[in-house]
C-alpha cells in the first residue's frame, strides 16, 4: 500500500512527511519524524519498529544511508517493506522490497524523497517529486500537499483512494502540524480542507504555545485574538 513523500525544508530545516493511499488511517502507522533529527514513512507490509527504531538511530546521529541498511538487513520480511529516510544533515535512503507489489520504487533528490507501491505506475512517484521541487518557494506543508495532489492527479494507488495525512516537524518537540484523514472518500482534497482551516486559526493560535527560549508563550487571550486576527487577514 501507499505512496509518500519525505522532505527536509533546507531554508528552515523542518521536516515533513506526507502519505496518501486505499488504506484505513495511514497517518497512524507510516510517519515519523522529530525536530533536527530527521523523518520517514515504513510502508508496503509496514514494520512500525523501523519507525520507532529508526527515529532512535537518527537521533543518535547514524546516517540515512546507514539506519536504512541496519533497519532492513536483519528483519526477515524486508522484500515486502518499503522505507526512506531523511536524516538530520539533509541525507537520504530508501529501500524497497523485491516483493513490494507493482508499481513499487522510489525517487531521491537533495533533502527529499519519495517512494510508493501498488502505484498505477512510475509516473506517480515521478510527478509528486517534480511538484514538489517546482514549488519551492511555498511553505512545507503547502509543496508537499501539492507534491501528493500531482502524484493522485498521475495515478495514485491504483486500488483507490481512503486516507491521507501530513506531519510537520519545526524546531519543537512536539510536531508544527498533525493532520490526518482516516476514511474519506476524497482524502487529498478534504487533507487540503483542514490545512487551510489549520492556517486560519490553528497554527497562529499554537504559535503562542510555549516553545523552547519561552516556556510561558502568549496567554494574554487579546494578544492571541489579535495574532490570529492578524494571520487571517494575511491570508485573506
Amino acid at each position: 500500500m501507499t505512496w509518500s513523500i519525505v522532505a527536509r525544508d533546507p531554508k528552515t530545516g523542518a521536516f515533513g512527511v506526507a502519505v496518501a493511499t486505499k488504506f484505513f488511517a495511514v497517518g497512524s502507522i507510516c510517519p515519523y519524524g522529530r525536530s533536527d533529527v530527521g523523518a520517514l514513512s515504513t510502508q508496503a507490509l509496514v514494520n512500525p519498529l523501523y519507525g520507532v527504531n529508526g527515529m532512535r538511530m537518527l537521533a543518535a546521529g547514524v546516517p540515512a544511508p546507514d539506519a536504512v541498511r541496519l533497519l532492513t538487513t536483519p528483519d526477515e520480511g524486508r522484500e515486502t517493506r518499503q522505507l526512506h529516510v531523511v536524516d538530520g544533515a539533509g541525507r537520504n535512503a530508501a529501500h524497497t522490497g523485491r516483493d513490494c507489489i507493482d508499481w513499487s520504487g522510489h525517487v531521491l533528490a537533495a533533502g527529499v524523497s519519495v517512494a510508493g507501491n501498488m502505484l498505477a505506475g512510475p509516473q506517480v512517484a515521478q510527478e509528486t517529486l517534480r511538484v514538489y521541487q517546482a514549488n519551492l518557494d511555498q511553505p512545507l506543508a503547502e509543496r508537499l500537499i501539492r507534491a501528493l495532489e500531482a502524484g493522485d492527479a498521475a495515478g495514485g494507488d491504483k486500488r483507490g483512494r481512503q486516507s491521507a495525512c501530513l506531519v510537520i516537524h519545526s524546531g519543537e518537540e512536539y510536531p508544527e502540524l498533525d493532520l490526518r484523514v482516516d476514511d474519506h472518500t476524497l482524502p487529498l482534497p478534504e487533507l487540503r480542507r483542514l490545512w487551510d482551516v489549520a492556517r486560519t486559526h490553528y497554527l497562529p493560535f499554537k504559535s503562542c504555545l510555549p516553545k523552547k527560549g519561552d516556556p510561558v508563550g502568549i496567554y494574554d487571550r487579546t494578544k492571541i485574538l489579535d495574532i490570529v486576527a492578524k494571520a487571517q487577514a494575511a491570508l485573506s
